[in-house]
């Protein structure tokens, strides 16, 4: 095969190649007549657009405009007025240096130029195709400035054109490019239209700062979440500022704007770099936004890389990244000790109860009337009766209204009395006193007593008597105690309160069940999940200390050895018992000679009785309708003499209230289903003294309906229990229904 001639290209295709690869797009297009606008120092920019600037693309500015002498040569090739011989390149001040945008844009567009200097009398406007002057200059009426007409972009490039057909996709490019200068070049006024459209897409005003457009562009969620860089290194000879998001803000997709001497580059190399500081702070797959504008010396800079001016090269490239990017790291740190979230305010009203919404709604539901609108913050169960969690399970619903009535507890009246201390009460209430207690050198009665004076021990009873009632229906006279210890233990547990919470628990409806250890509750608008376990054993806790020395009590059917009871605590993996521990029987009798030791006391504060032949006869009764695990009580027995501190005061009756509520509290152990008849009837011939035999009654209708009221009528729930999982919200109705709309 013979070799081809070298032939010269004519230099209409010449230039038509070169327009593409300067022109690559719209956007690309738009950016170059931006740059001119900027370099003509304008201080407002409208651009209109049509199919994506396919069809149209019009930007007007009030800059400097164009000489009506040079109106002839503006669109060849090579032909500028920001540069006069190469050496200039080193201190270019300016976007464009080569002389080609507007003369691409010619080669493969329609292209016409309107334009007005300051003192020129009128405006002078031309039509361009291929770089040359359609027809002469011809005078017209126009503002200052230049306004610049593209019209069928790649009109003769078929291919190119028909790549760039989606027109949407293209004005998305265009809509970013503006809006990155638009942050950039604060004190210039961008518009942005789509043609025959009012509203624009981007719109910012000359008296905006960055901060300002940052937030009338990408909204007021990035605005309120970024933080001001600036940054200078002298021996690099580069200044920084901008604005990088904080770790309370992510989205999938980086959003990166980076001016290096005021002209739009990307730097992949210092995206990573910044991006790989952010994988510490935010979540896997998320990303920050970041505005920076580098200012590099001049001379350090080469802009003359790509026809399109994306890239740059500079001086020192990676000892610049790495001092960006310590300091972007340094700036996160100094935020990271916590982070904001932002809840929307209701608008200024008068304050809605909840219990006035619950009672509205609930009278609105009884009367089987639809009721008024019902805003988002007011929605709230109005009656758990009507439909519980219960309700949604298959095998609850088959259940019949007459299975609430069977599945009641024991109330526990034949086995309860008032405590002997209060038997015979006269109608005055009785008072213990520090002066009341028997002295210390009487072992059997309780602790030391070292608060001093007796004087000093006293206090006033202003937040007891305040605690009077606490269980309610003992049907016995209130015994006021000013034990100081017991007041100063009162006293922290109402200091330590969680108001919070506290207005959760008091005001919460009951959801339902999950098992013996959740159960679900909501209030107002939220659903939370709670604790059952924890939050009963300081349910219970409390209630020792505040009805201190006011229990009622519950009678063993049988006394129990305390001795056996022991023994059969040691004899459970629970105890913890090793040899080294030695023998079982003699750590038995130790505990049996404790508690007999403190038996009077025990007997005159807690309602605890044992009779001289060491046997249980009795426990206190901390709450109505209520009897523990009493599988349990081995356990409990052994505790209360290795667990709790006798020889203080303080710490003695903190302990055994400690003590209590671990054996009156609910556990995880509790089976919660339950049984038909024929579980039931294998179960009465199979060992009924089976240690893990469960009471009598219902567990699940005791937590539902004793322990739960309880919680809304008595607790103070510790500050604690906000951060150790005892209550969780699950759930939000207003924002469940942001989601619901956007699906």
């Amino acid at each position: 095969m013979a070799a081809r001639s070298i032939q010269k290209l004519d230099q209409a295709v010449v230039n038509r190649i070169a327009a593409g690869e300067v022109i690559q797009r719209p956007a690309n297009a738009l950016k170059e007549m931006i740059e001119n606008c900027l370099d003509a120092q304008a201080t407002s920019i409208q651009i209109t657009v049509k199919s994506g600037g396919l069809k149209l693309m019009q930007i007007q500015d009030n800059g400097t405009g164009i000489r009506k002498e040079d109106m002839e040569i503006v669109c060849e090739r090579f032909t500028t007025s920001k540069l006069r011989q190469f050496e200039d390149l080193s201190n270019i001040a300016t976007y464009g240096f080569r002389g080609e945008a507007l003369a691409s844009i010619s080669h493969v567009a329609h292209v016409t130029i309107t334009t007005k200097t300051e003192d020129s009398k009128c405006a002078y406007k031309g039509s361009y195709a291929d770089g040359k002057l359609k027809a002469p200059v011809k005078p017209c009426a126009g503002n200052k400035g230049t306004q610049i007409a593209v019209e069928d972009l790649f009109y003769n490039m078929v291919t190119r054109r028909r790549v760039l057909r989606n027109a949407s996709e293209e004005h998305n490019k265009i809509v970013e490019v503006v809006s990155r200068y638009a942050i950039h070049n604060a004190g210039v006024a961008f518009t942005l239209k789509k043609q025959g459209e009012s509203s624009a897409d981007v719109k910012t005003l000359q008296s905006a700062s960055t901060l300002d457009n940052i937030r009338i562009i990408y909204g007021p969620a990035v605005a309120r979440e970024v933080l001001e860089m600036e940054t200078e290194n002298s021996k690099l000879a580069f200044k920084l500022r901008g604005f990088i998001s904080n770790a309370n803000y992510s989205v999938k997709k980086c959003i990166f704007l980076l001016f290096i001497n005021h002209r739009l580059v990307e730097s992949s190399s210092l995206r990573k770099a910044i991006e790989s500081v952010y994988a510490t702070y935010l979540p896997k797959g998320t990303h920050p936004f970041l505005y920076l504008s580098l200012e590099i010396s001049p001379n350090n800079v080469d802009v003359n890389v790509h026809p399109t001016k994306q890239e740059v090269h500079f001086l020192h490239e990676e000892a610049i990244i790495e001092d960006i990017q310590q300091s972007i790291e340094q700036k996160l740190l100094g935020c990271n000790f916590s982070r904001t979230y932002f809840t929307q305010a209701l608008l200024p009203s008068a304050p809605i109860p909840v219990t006035e919404v619950t009672q509205k709604s609930s009278e609105a539901s009884c009367a089987g009337t639809a009721s008024a609108t019902v805003y988002a913050h007011q929605m709230v169960r109005t009656d758990d009766r009507a439909q519980k969690l219960e309700a949604f399970l298959p095998r609850m619903k088959a259940q019949s209204a007459e299975k609430m009535e069977t599945d009641k507890p024991l109330t526990g009246s034949e086995n309860t009395e008032p405590s002997t201390s209060a038997k015979n009460q006269t109608d005055e209430p009785m008072e213990i006193d520090d002066a009341d207690k028997p002295s210390t050198s009487t072992s059997s009665r309780g602790p030391p007593t070292d608060h001093g004076p007796k004087e000093a021990r006293h206090s006033t009873t202003s937040g007891q008597s305040s605690r009077k009632g606490r269980r309610g229906g003992q049907g016995h006279h209130y015994r006021e105690v000013r034990l100081t210890s017991v007041l100063s233990i009162q006293q922290k547990i109402e200091d330590n309160t969680h108001q919070g919470l506290r207005e959760v628990f008091h005001h919460h409806t009951f959801i339902g069940l999950i098992n013996a250890e959740h159960a679900l509750v909501q209030h107002q608008t939220k659903l939370f999940l709670l604790n059952t376990v924890k939050l009963s054993r300081e349910l219970f806790y409390q209630l020792v200390i505040f009805d201190f020395g006011n229990f009622g009590i519950m009678r063993l059917s049988t006394p129990a050895s305390i001795y056996d009871l022991a023994m059969l605590a040691l004899d459970s993996e629970e105890s913890g018992w090793t040899e080294e521990d030695g023998p079982k029987e003699q750590l038995a009798q130790y505990v049996l000679q404790l508690l007999q030791s403190k038996a009077e006391m025990l007997a005159d504060y807690f309602s605890l009785q044992i009779d001289k032949e060491g046997n249980l006869c009795t426990i206190p009764l901390l709450l109505d309708d209520y009897i523990p695990a009493l599988e349990k009580l081995p356990m409990f027995v052994l505790r209360l003499a290795t667990e709790v501190e006798w020889d203080t005061e303080t710490e003695c009756f903190q302990t055994f209230a400690r003590e209590c509520g671990l054996f009156y509290g609910i556990h995880k152990s509790i089976h919660l289903e339950e049984k038909d008849s024929k579980d039931k009837e294998e179960k009465e011939s199979s060992a009924s003294t089976s240690q893990a035999s469960m009471p009598s009654y219902k567990w699940k209708w005791t937590i539902e309906h004793v322990i739960y009221p309880a919680f809304r009528a008595v607790l103070l729930p510790p500050k604690s229990f906000a951060q150790n999982a005892s209550i969780l919200q699950i759930a939000n109705l207003p924002d469940l229904y942001k989601v619901f709309e956007r699906c």
